[in-house]
């Protein structure tokens, strides 16, 4: 019989990290969507919002404090120290029973002022993915990326029909 599995230990192996990875950009991809076509203060990105949101401000009130700088720019190194990696272990294991792939890995935007990019990314679980853009949308902080996201679908749509006359005419100029 083998060993249980030791996450600690685990060797990553590539096919696996790949498919994560293609999992997390479908999901900021899918999120960006939303926040298109969505006023970001009427999204619910789960059944548990309310919960969510209640319990991360009860555990990182430091991130409430008006203008809610620590929520609108997320600090990676205060999440990845000693303290805030303890701190962030016990809110994501709390819901390990409630939510669906609560620890499966995310991209975030460390500043919700801004679209996603490389620079302005960084993996998170789907919990402090919830917790963050939970809190964004109910205070208001992802109204800008809103507007860069409507303006960014109204582009791609002027593009996409200004190709679909390009493509009508040179086919009428055959005919």
């Amino acid at each position: 019989m083998s060993a249980p599995f030791d996450a600690n230990n685990a060797q990553n192996l590539v096919d696996i990290e790949k498919q994560f990875a293609v999992k997390a950009v479908e999901h900021a991809q899918t999120y960006w969507n939303l926040l298109e076509k969505v006023d970001p203060k009427d999204l619910r990105l789960s059944k548990l919002d309310d919960d969510i949101f209640d319990h991360f401000k009860r555990e990182f009130p430091e991130n409430f404090e008006e203008p809610y700088e620590h929520i609108t720019k997320l600090n990676e190194e205060s999440m990845k120290s000693k303290e805030g990696k303890e701190k962030w272990r016990k809110f994501i294991e709390s819901y390990k029973d409630t939510v669906k792939d609560y620890n499966f890995g995310s991209l975030i935007r460390t500043d919700a002022r801004d679209e996603y990019s490389e620079k302005n990314t960084i993996f998170t679980t789907r919990i402090q993915f919830y917790a963050f853009e939970i809190a964004r949308n109910r205070l208001g902080l992802n109204a800008k990326a809103h507007e860069i996201a409507k303006k960014e679908a109204e582009k791609e749509k002027a593009k996409a029909e200004k190709a679909k006359e390009k493509g009508k005419s040179k086919s009428n100029g055959k005919s």
